[in-house]
């Protein structure tokens, strides 16, 4: 390897996303292909210490009566798809073994005692070059000879057969107790003065070795890959004690990984401060021109503010919150014009009473609010303000009716914001029940639940779909008044104010919630002078603006970035990394980091996803744990950085971003 050409792409592959992780992955490529130390002839060939590795085993094997036959005795000799040094040679993992690749053991439940003596290590346990020395389960003694279980050794290096990821492999420390595995662990012995275990545990854990290894699995539900295939891997052997030099290098360069990640958590730390003062800047101005010059030194920091496209976004959010509590621009000299909507509110109800639309309700009072708003704003509960219906109910008996066919707005449709109107579905309704549930323009849809982030949902219909009809766990929200804007409404349901309501007054359960029409009646409404409401709005569209521009030059930035260290790391190790070629309109991120389990939450906590990681071992990547959740990915990131605040789950390590087409059709 070209040290000087390494050390000038370091930093542009450290700095893309998922960069200090690309670092690893080519820290380990580099080291298999003998580059990353020097060779030194005099060492001796790897071939001969295989042979003798090769003629120890099979004296074992002898010794313990088994039969020498080997999966792989006819086999050719092996050749990977590079170029080794002189004094290197290529080897099965099966050949590398003292013994035969072994399983773990098939050890059930009822197998097993809190009060054994015998630790049982699981997949939860085993990391890509780490042993994480979580699972606490035991089996006695007794119940161990009863199994004929394999017990391990230091120095054993251990396979994941179970995703996730598939194939990784750390090498097993020791333990105070003895120890075994289970059945998805295979268990490759080695002869320490021949195959450092370390060694061969970074040759298995290179981004290409579990590729191929991926590319084994088999299985519908849960793809495993089988210990015989594991035998058949081809792996580079270098002599013993360049293999040593490998391994320290290797380690040297993981704790400047380490050093990076930590400079990089700590500038974010720093970043996320930066742009909390900005916001509190923005929100003390106290004249237009003092908005705007704060604006502008927020423009010309935009660098050090905002490090990836989620900061914008975090951004935005912190300023719809800021909106909707009156810090995003001057006092209006006005009065709350409460009063008028109040009124034109009662007048319309009372129209739809009479024409037998809707039923008179029970008066509700306002719910309790700690936010503060500011003084010559009025507050006053929604269904002072606006009429809401309920939606048609699925799977009613019509039989004997004049029936219509209609299009109708599901949870799935209504965002926060606007809707998703492909594949739509119908319902059958009455001719005489259309007005009722017929969504017109201007009409809020505010969702009931589902998962914890659809609680809320707001968007205002702007039409597009004839004779479109809003399902029951979809609410429709009519606002009368000329003084309280659609809009207005909309942004503040959608915005922290609302979620935190509606989180808190939502019925719940493990990972789902949903409100009543009480609850959304109760929502205390805040209620700016009309010329304030529009002054708020008009900034706020503005400023969003702004920030969408700042997002795209990120986005942009980070996708060259990325194409930069991708070819970088092709360059140095050969392997070229696909580039899907995917629309960049409306981008959405996805995390891909393993999840791990921190403090176990208390059994009353609102912590669904590290109630679903102590279900699974306390391990599983972003993506399967987000499906499980069931919810939006924004929900699911939301939720994530709460517990991961509480320590119910461990901060994720730096991971890849990958950007998907969002699905929206702008209502």
């Amino acid at each position: 390897m070209n040290a000087q050409r390494f050390l000038a792409e370091f930093g542009h592959i450290a700095n893309a996303p998922g960069g200090v992780a690309q670092l690893r992955e080519l820290i380990l490529e580099l080291a298999i292909k003998g580059q990353l130390v020097d060779q030194r002839i005099a060492e001796g060939s790897a071939r001969h210490a295989l042979d003798e590795l090769g003629a120890r085993r099979e004296a074992l094997l002898c010794e313990q009566n088994i039969s020498a036959t080997r999966k792989h005795k006819n086999l050719e000799h092996p050749k990977g798809n590079f170029q080794l040094p002189e004094n290197w040679d290529w080897e099965y993992l099966g050949y590398l073994s003292l013994w035969p690749l072994k399983d773990g053991d098939w050890i059930e439940s009822k197998d097993q005692d809190p009060n054994g003596d015998i630790r049982i290590i699981q997949l939860a346990d085993i990391g890509v070059g780490v042993y994480k020395n979580r699972s606490m389960r035991f089996l006695t003694k007794a119940k161990a000879a009863e199994l004929g279980c394999y017990f391990l050794q230091v120095g054993d290096v251990l396979i994941a057969r179970l995703p996730d990821p598939l194939g990784r492999a750390c090498m097993f420390p020791g333990d105070e107790k003895p120890s075994v595995t289970v059945v998805d662990i295979a268990v490759c012995r080695c002869a320490p003065d021949i195959i450092n275990p370390r060694y061969l545990m970074n040759c298995i854990n290179t981004p290409s070795t579990r590729k191929l290894i991926d590319s084994w699995a088999v299985g519908t539900t849960r793809q495993r890959v089988a210990t015989g295939k594991l035998g058949a891997l081809v792996l580079p052997v270098a002599p013993i004690k360049e293999q040593s030099r490998i391994v320290a290098k290797v380690d040297e360069l993981m704790a400047l990984c380490d050093t990076l990640e930590a400079q990089q958590q700590a500038r974010r730390k720093l970043q996320n401060n930066l742009r909390l003062s900005t916001l509190q800047a923005i929100a003390s101005a106290t004249s237009p021109h003092e908005l705007q010059t704060t604006w502008a030194r927020l423009a010309d920091n935009f660098g050090r503010v905002f490090h990836a496209p989620t900061d914008v976004d975090e951004f935005v959010a912190e300023l719809k919150n800021m909106a909707v509590r009156g810090l995003l621009s001057l006092p209006s000299t006005s009065v709350s014009p409460a009063d008028a909507v109040v009124a034109d509110c009662d007048s319309l109800r009372d129209q739809y009473i009479k024409s037998g639309l809707i039923r008179r309700q029970k008066l509700i009072s306002v719910a309790d609010s700690d936010v503060v708003y500011p003084e010559h704003w009025a507050v006053a509960p929604f269904d002072k303000l606006a009429v809401v219906i309920g939606g048609v109910t699925k799977g009613r008996d019509l039989r004997g009716r004049d029936v219509v066919t209609c299009p109708y707005l599901a949870v799935a449709n209504v965002q926060r914001g606007f809707f998703k109107l492909t594949n739509l579905k119908t319902i059958q309704i009455g001719k005489e029940e259309l007005n009722k549930y017929l969504v017109q323009e201007g009409d809020l849809l505010i969702t009931e639940g589902g998962d914890w982030d659809k609680v809320g949902r707001t968007a205002i219909w702007r039409g597009g779909v004839d004779n479109c009809l809003h399902q029951n766990h979809v609410f429709k929200a009519r606002v009368p008044s000329s003084s309280l804007l659609n809009e207005w409404v909309e942004l503040v349901f959608n915005s922290g104010v609302g979620r935190d309501y509606f989180a808190g007054a939502s019925k719940q359960t493990t990972n789902l919630a949903s409100i009543n029409m009480t609850q959304l009646r109760s929502f205390p409404m805040p209620i700016p002078p009309i010329d304030e409401q529009r002054s708020v709005l008009a900034k706020l569209d503005a400023l969003t603006e702004l920030a969408g521009v700042w997002r795209n030059k990120l986005e942009k930035k980070q996708r060259l970035a990325s194409l930069l260290a991708d070819t970088t790391v092709a360059a140095f190790t050969g392997i070229a990394i696909e580039q899907e070629e995917e629309p960049m309109k409306a981008p959405q991120t996805e995390l891909v980091a393993p999840l791990c389990l921190g403090t176990t939450p208390d059994i009353k906590a609102q912590a669904p996803l590290a109630t679903i990681l102590a279900r699974h071992h306390g391990e599983m990547s972003a993506k399967d744990l987000w499906q499980r959740f069931g919810g939006e990915i924004d929900a699911f990131y939301a939720q994530l950085k709460t517990e991961v605040a509480h320590g119910w789950i461990l901060e994720p390590a730096p991971a890849e971003m990958r950007e998907k087409p969002a699905e929206a059709v702008s209502a």
